[in-house]
């Protein structure tokens, strides 16, 4: 179990931040930026279960209780990416995003998607607070699966591929998940290519 019981620890005052092998680095260290921006994405997804949370239709538990697992599941792929593997043994098991909790997301974007009107064009963010709020969760997970990408292909870095297929996943359940909260797609804002060309 975690324990918090001081806030500051002045230990980053240089600059620098602790990893779970004990490690330190930069705070701008690829590393950080990408498990930081992970911990953005799952303030985005905070900030869409105000909307989702609110509603008392089935659709909106359904998503609500969804994004709350994401939540849950953006600590543990934190965490993951918190502990770089390396050859030294570590005093406990690391915590991993497992194959199972990606499973769980393609079967829950499968379902989903089995409600929504078929796609006509390329949807804008908004329509309702809850879709424009998951669009933007949904826009910084992929920042985060870029930084995840770019960090994995760094020499002497490694990225558990579960962890990366899970970030990949998410974005997608995030856009269904838009779609959802805009009436099953039908009040879905569409693109129309050249629209105000004059």
């Amino acid at each position: 179990m975690v324990k918090l019981n001081k806030i500051y620890t002045r230990t980053g005052d240089a600059g620098t931040t602790g990893l779970g092998n004990g490690e330190r680095r930069a705070k701008n260290d690829l590393r950080i930026d990408a498990f930081g921006t992970v911990d953005e994405a799952n303030a985005c997804v905070g900030l869409a279960r105000l909307h989702t949370g609110a509603g008392t239709d089935e659709t909106s538990a359904d998503l609500d209780a969804i994004l709350a697992r994401i939540q849950n599941d953006f600590f543990d792929l934190g965490a993951d990416l918190a502990t770089p593997e390396t050859d030294k043994p570590l005093k406990y098991e690391p915590l991993r995003i497992s194959e199972h909790q990606v499973e769980r997301i393609e079967r829950e974007i499968d379902r989903l998607n089995a409600l929504q009107d078929p796609l006509r064009s390329f949807v804008l963010p908004g329509g309702s607070a809850a879709s424009a709020a998951l669009h933007l969760a949904r826009t910084v997970a992929r920042r985060a699966e870029r930084l995840i990408v770019a960090l994995n292909e760094q020499t002497g870095e490694h990225v558990n591929p579960a962890g990366l297929r899970y970030i990949n996943r998410v974005s997608d359940l995030l856009f269904v998940a838009a779609r959802c909260a805009n009436n099953h797609g039908k009040t879905d804002v569409l693109w129309v290519p050249g629209e105000n060309r004059g």
